[in-house]
């Protein structure tokens, strides 16, 4: 069995996604050395992960089998297991929550955060430069919608992208990077942004194909993690163990331990481990005009409405190229017709904030599939704002001259899932503490979407980036 010794490593992260990568790149530069563990690799820099036919396909997903309990099926969440993680594929969007998203609202079942925006906000901006965020002019198609919407009351500002200047030269990334990975640096994924700041530094040291299997308990006290053991027989040991994973991972490897060693029986945090599961409550919105579609970048604005306070819209970037809305049309319908609907259509991206309501919930399995167990109807409040919002957008789109339909986005749709080892600060509602720890335990911490109490109505890419970065850098 290959082993690596403690002294080797300081801090052992388990996934390399936004948090993970964050997380190694501060402690990097504060001395710790890092061993960053990935259950993916990289993905292919080709041209292949900006192919509509192969992304379509789902080439490039987990392909995990999970089981959906309200509904008594099996199904495979869009989650991407890859060096950078879902930021490759997502992540464009990159948004600060607003000052009142930090506080709780009990009739929604909103939780606050145990810390306030001010607490969070250094590290906010620090995201926002690393990841070179800026805004775009609005495009032609777009401008000429905005007196439409705002006679309907929706407001429209810059939206924060996390795209780099060039990508104007570059018109096909222009048009494939909202849903795809693209290679180059064009997008701010965390590999490009911040892994790749660290190449040459021995202090970190980055293992791919390593899946994660377990936890493993000091030798004389299960609170303290002594380190993982890979599903291939390896075993990684540190200090320090945080877990970045996912909201549909992390929980799963402390719930597990937790069982193993009997801690689930003694600490009041095990109660919350899995539990307050969100995604956004979330539909697309495609709509069809007689003009043919000249904007590109397309995802340069966000619109808010007074009714709607927990509900944001921003137009579709690379799920509505024309070569993606040919790829999805029946391919039944004449060539002609597919190549008419493509060159005209136009997309919008409908999110409302979802609750923590305990029962939405991520079980690990004995032995057998994970399980989500997730319904809207324990979030009745937001579930009809969000119904009310998404026929508003729809009548205002009309207005606008866009036939229009609408698409759920079903539960796979896990691109925004978060809140399943909540942050807090009393261990018997919550899981970790204001500095990123589990509560309970000696050295292990939690810097992945899993920890976020609120997701706002906004992308919580930036959320995540900023705590990670937080807890890394208080770190002592």
């Amino acid at each position: 069995m290959n082993q690596t010794g403690s002294h080797e490593h300081e801090v052992l992260i388990v996934g390399a996604g936004a948090g993970g990568c964050a997380a190694a790149y501060r402690l990097v530069l504060n001395g710790r050395r890092v061993l960053l563990l990935e259950k993916g690799v990289a993905l292919p820099d080709d041209g292949s992960t900006m192919d509509p036919a192969q992304v379509i396909a789902g080439r490039f997903n987990s392909h995990e089998e999970w089981n959906d309990v309200r509904r008594g099926r099996r199904f495979q969440p869009e989650e991407h297991f890859n060096l950078g993680g879902k930021t490759c594929w997502y992540g464009a969007a990159l948004l600060r929550l607003e000052r009142r998203e930090f506080e709780p609202e009990p009739g929604c079942d909103l939780l606050p955060w145990p810390l306030g925006y001010d607490e969070l906000a250094p590290y906010y901006a620090e995201a926002e430069q690393l990841l070179e965020v800026r805004v775009f002019d609005d495009e032609p198609d777009l401008l000429r919608m905005r007196q439409a919407l705002a006679a309907a009351g929706w407001q429209m500002q810059p939206l924060q992208l996390g795209l780099s200047a060039d990508i104007a030269a570059h018109p096909y990334e222009q048009t494939h990077y909202d849903g795809y990975a693209v290679p180059g640096g064009f997008k701010a994924d965390a590999r490009h942004r911040l892994l790749d700041r660290l190449q040459g530094d021995d202090r970190l040291r980055i293992e791919t194909g390593a899946a994660v299997a377990e936890l493993l308990a000091d030798a004389t006290d299960p609170r303290r993690i002594a380190g993982v053991r890979c599903a291939d027989g390896r075993e990684f040991r540190a200090s320090r163990v945080l877990l970045a994973a996912g909201a549909m991972h992390s929980p799963r490897l402390l719930q597990s331990y937790l069982a193993t060693t009997g801690l689930d029986a003694q600490l009041p945090a095990a109660r919350s481990v899995g539990r307050n599961f969100k995604r956004h409550i979330l539909t697309a919105v495609i709509g069809f005009g007689w003009r043919i579609k000249t904007d590109r970048i397309c995802k340069t604005a966000l619109l808010l409405h007074q009714r709607f306070p927990h509900s944001s819209v921003q137009p579709l970037g690379g799920w509505a190229d024309r070569e993606t809305i040919r790829a999805l049309l029946p391919a039944w319908l004449p060539r002609w017709l597919r190549e008419f609907v493509a060159l005209r259509a136009y997309g919008f991206f409908l999110q409302t904030e979802d609750g923590s309501h305990a029962d939405n919930r991520v079980i690990a399995g004995d032995h057998g599939l994970p399980t989500l167990d997730y319904d809207l109807a324990r979030m009745p409040a937001l579930a009809s704002e969000h119904r009310h919002m998404v026929a508003a957008f729809r009548r205002a789109f009309l207005r606008a001259g866009y036939v229009n339909f609408k698409q759920s986005i079903a539960l796979q749709g896990t691109a925004h899932c978060a809140g399943t080892l909540v942050a807090g600060n009393d261990p018997a509602q919550s899981v970790v503490d204001r500095e990123g720890a589990v509560h309970g335990m000696d050295n292990l911490y939690v810097v992945d979407g899993s920890v976020l109490p609120r997701l706002g109505r906004m992308n919580p890419a930036l959320s995540i980036y900023a705590w990670a970065l937080r807890v890394a850098a208080r770190m002592s």
